[in-house]
């Protein structure tokens, strides 16, 4: 009995695993990963210059202090005194979201989209066709059927 239970656990997890939907988000967090360097790359080369600009360049560096007085120690850069709020961080970590999803909608989301739309639109008019092609098929069977009724009525030979 155990036997056959870990069997059908076995095919059930292989089945799992074959599913387009696993390997589909097991490419996702792959590319994921990948893009997080290059949103990275993006902010600490290009936004904290824009933003040092205006003070320091390494966003991390912007804080409050909460409970003063707040004192670092120099080697470390840890807080000795006080109490930091390190806001600097969270202004970072939110540009690399909005980045990130900018890019992902815009370069991934918004052309899958419109793609969709349009084999929708193809599709509707492909069935838009077939529909007008089936109705005219009729007809013509119609007007054969109509044409052969009359052919055989008008030659004198009873049906």
């Amino acid at each position: 009995m155990s036997e056959t239970k870990k069997v059908s656990l076995l095919e059930g997890f292989k089945a799992f695993l074959m599913r387009g939907n696993v390997i589909d988000l097991a490419v996702a967090v792959v590319i994921g990963a990948a893009f997080t360097n290059i949103v990275n790359s993006i902010v600490k080369g290009v936004i904290n210059p824009l933003v040092g600009a205006f003070g320091t360049q390494d966003l991390e560096k912007y804080s409050s202090c909460l409970k003063a007085p707040c004192t670092t120690d120099p080697a470390t850069g840890e807080a000795t005194e006080g109490i930091r709020i390190m806001w600097g961080s969270v202004l970072s970590a939110t540009l690399s979201f909005l980045i990130t999803a900018a890019v992902v909608y815009f370069l991934m989301v918004l052309p899958m989209a419109k793609y969709l739309a349009r084999r929708a639109a193809m599709q509707a008019a492909k069935e838009g066709v077939q529909e007008t092609l089936e109705v005219t098929e009729l007809e013509v069977l119609k007007e054969i059927r109509d044409a052969l009724v009359a052919q055989r009525g008008g030659s004198g030979n009873p049906a």
